[in-house]
């Protein structure tokens, strides 16, 4: 059998999908590990199995899995984009103030289209502020703050992520700082970004870190004398006792079974 072939068909292959992203650009895509380890990955740890089972047999085929757990790593410039006008317009904010750009950003991720700010947390006040005044930034929405929990990334196991919105230049930054187990305090954004009153609040209730300086730092979700953080992965799965107006209901693995 024989196929007719174009006469204008060449090996550059001209009616491509010039549209499809190259591996770790885009939401769509997915990085392998080796890639990922190409590109500088940070490997904190290995994960072994599918759902994380220890102390029972495996019962879904995956046990001889093994992953490592990657974050992404430093990216060098160009960054691409506008990515690079707003780390130039940074550095020159920093150096106006008195803090200088290497000693307050501990890395820059280009990461999938996006772009992280790594901080460390003793000068995330000022970052923030430059980001938000400097006319050639004016990042001056704050979308959100979500805590982030990696109990193998040792000393700087918990993660405060910031979403920046320019509505002047029309951009998008993540700020990212990060905190040990041991003294989860990060400054708190609230006199830079009052909207993250409830934002901080939240990752405070959901994964214990302090945001020193918030007005009112308590729960927002669970009882104020609850224990423990719910969003942690070191926080235990389907074994806590909940109590309900005085009535004890036991975990699931401990009620009756009728079948």
């Amino acid at each position: 059998m024989t196929f007719d072939v174009p006469d204008n068909t060449s090996s550059e292959n001209p009616g491509a999908d010039t549209n499809i992203p190259d591996p770790g650009v885009g939401p769509e895509s997915t990085v392998p590990p080796t890639e990922s380890e190409a590109r500088g990955a940070d490997v904190i740890g290995v994960r072994r199995g599918m759902f994380g089972s220890r102390d029972t047999g495996d019962t879904s085929g995956y046990g001889r899995l093994v992953r490592p757990v990657l974050l992404p790593g430093s990216t060098p410039p160009p960054y691409g984009g506008y990515f690079d006008e707003v780390v130039d317009a940074l550095t020159t904010a920093l150096g106006g103030n008195g803090t200088g750009f290497a000693e307050a950003v501990e890395k820059i991720v280009v990461f999938r289209g996006e772009l992280t700010l790594h901080v460390r947390r003793e000068h995330l006040e000022p970052v923030a502020r430059a980001l938000r005044d400097d006319p050639a930034l004016r990042f001056e929405l704050c979308l959100g703050v979500n805590g982030v929990h990696y109990p193998e990334d040792t000393g700087r196991e918990l993660h405060a992520v910031y979403q920046l919105r320019s509505i002047t230049h029309n951009r998008t930054l993540r700020v990212e700082a990060c905190a040990p187990d041991a003294d989860p305090h990060i400054p708190s954004l609230f006199p830079v970004y009052p909207t993250t009153d409830w934002h901080e609040r939240e990752t405070y209730d959901f994964f214990g870190i302090v945001f020193d300086g918030h007005p009112s730092l308590t729960r927002i979700t669970m009882p104020d004398d609850w224990r423990g953080h719910p969003q942690r992965k070191d926080y235990p799965l389907g074994g806590i006792p909940v109590e309900y107006k005085g009535a004890r209901i036991p975990p699931p693995d401990e009620r009756r079974a009728y079948s």
